[in-house]
């Protein structure tokens, strides 16, 4: 199974922007769809972005489309979660996330593994 690697968290200022990266070791991540989550303190862990294995479709909760740019590079093994015009209800733990599943693109329980998360902090 494919151990993630979340990077790039950090404190920044509303309207500001932040690149979230996710590295993947042990299996090839091009067998997998790939998702950002978050987690806010007292809240539930709720989807972001999705991409399939090729790249060629991507899901955004309305909260963060517009705002933010999923990606993928299979042959570095990476993900990566762009996120601009950062809005102090963006506050949360990151994870990626990654499903051997081929359904239910935008649903936490279809993703078998996941990485420890990456705090982001914005502020106002």
């Amino acid at each position: 199974q494919p151990q993630l690697v979340e990077s790039g968290g950090g404190l920044v200022q509303a309207g500001g922007s932040l690149r979230l990266s996710c590295a993947a070791s042990g299996r090839t991540l091009s067998n997998y769809r790939m998702g950002w989550f978050r987690q806010a303190p007292g809240k539930e862990r709720e989807f972001v972005a999705t991409i399939s294995r090729n790249g060629g479709i991507i899901y955004y909760s309305d909260s963060v489309k517009g705002r933010f740019t999923i990606s993928r590079d299979n042959a570095k093994n990476t993900v990566c979660l762009q996120m601009n015009s950062l809005k102090p209800e963006d506050t949360a733990v990151y994870y990626c996330a990654g499903s051997s599943k081929y359904y239910g693109a935008t649903s936490l329980s279809t993703y078998d593994y996941w990485g420890r998360g990456t705090q982001v902090t914005v502020s106002s």
